[in-house]
């Protein structure tokens, strides 16, 4: 997902290849407007009105809605952004739930948020597992700096500060819900798989406690990271496995499961390989399912690559066997 808005540039999404041609981009189509969802479900603010947010590097410049400028599996991806005021988008399980909640942390180069490749279309397949889901967007752009030629985190991260809050709504009003509290769980896929890593291995908050949501646990009980971004120190040569400085793990962190391809041109497999192995040497249990093919930002929609298809169904066995899902869970 390679976008080009004002003067910020994308890192960490690009649309999956999965053959050797590639496709003339498709116009951005953006316009000014807030994102909804088209199939009706609440939108959520996560602050009230009078509380005060620090603004994504946009300032006060009105929220768009653009498509990428590639397809992904044949069909335009969507992304909100000039994010300033972040929600998150319910999606209830129909019937008997199981009690589970996902909460969906869509890529997008921390300069958009992918709305529906890498959101509603994994609430989607959340809620037919039985589960509760729901789709954050969050604050965005927000540009990770560039000092002496290398990337750094900044130190506050807006869309993190989101991320926990949504987490703690969440398990504030899990009886409302009808989740169970120690079941709620993150997927995030390339920077926000990132963000399913940080929260994973912290519960400090860069802003004030603002009422009941914030002094819940913001530490996912599961987490799935997909094609993951940000984490590899790549500056100490090809073969190195060494984190980022900014990456603490915490043997605190909880059951985690790392999905990739190989052949990812964005994301080095090396990315989730580093972090896998840190998790592994704190004894945090870690799953990792790796494929030859596949490539960046595939979402949930299928392709010849298997990961596209598989990977789904991994996930739900996984979740099962750690208990978050009954074994009778909905087969897709």
């Amino acid at each position: 997902m390679a976008i080009a808005l004002g003067t910020w540039g994308l890192a960490g999404a690009a649309p999956a290849r999965t053959g050797p041609a590639k496709p003339a981009p498709l116009p951005k189509n953006e316009r000014v407007g807030i994102w909804q969802p088209i199939d009706g479900d609440e939108q959520i603010p996560l602050w009230s009105p009078d509380v005060g947010l620090a603004k994504p590097d946009s300032g006060d410049r009105p929220e768009a809605t653009g498509n990428g400028t590639g397809l992904v599996a044949g069909r335009k991806w969507h992304w909100a952004t000039y994010v300033t005021r972040p929600t998150m988008t319910l999606y209830r399980h129909k019937g008997h739930g199981n009690g589970a909640a996902l909460l969906v942390l869509p890529g997008g180069g921390f300069e958009v948020v992918a709305m529906d490749l890498e959101g509603t279309e994994i609430c989607d397949w959340a809620v037919r597992q039985g589960m509760t889901c729901a789709v954050l967007k969050y604050r965005t752009p927000q540009v990770w700096p560039v000092v002496d030629g290398r990337q750094q985190r900044p130190e506050t991260l807006l869309a993190l500060e989101d991320a926990q809050r949504a987490i703690g709504l969440l398990r504030q009003r899990a009886k409302t819900y009808g989740i169970d509290s120690h079941k709620i769980g993150v997927i995030g896929f390339s920077a926000g798989a990132y963000l399913a890593a940080n929260m994973s291995n912290t519960e400090a908050r860069s802003y004030p406690i603002a009422d009941a949501a914030d002094r819940q646990s913001p530490r996912p009980d599961f987490a799935v990271i997909a094609y993951t971004a940000r984490m590899l120190d790549n500056s100490r040569g090809k073969n190195n496995l060494e984190l980022r400085p900014w990456v603490t793990i915490s043997a605190k962190a909880p059951p985690t499961m790392i999905l990739h391809a190989m052949d990812d041109p964005m994301d080095d497999i090396r990315q989730p390989l580093a972090y896998a192995l840190a998790l592994n040497a704190a004894k945090v249990p870690v799953d990792m399912r790796v494929y030859a093919k596949g490539g960046h930002a595939f979402g949930l929609r299928p392709t010849a690559d298997p990961i596209t298809t598989q990977w789904p169904g991994q996930v739900r066995q996984w979740l099962q066997d750690i208990g978050m899902l009954a074994k009778t869970a909905h087969p897709r």
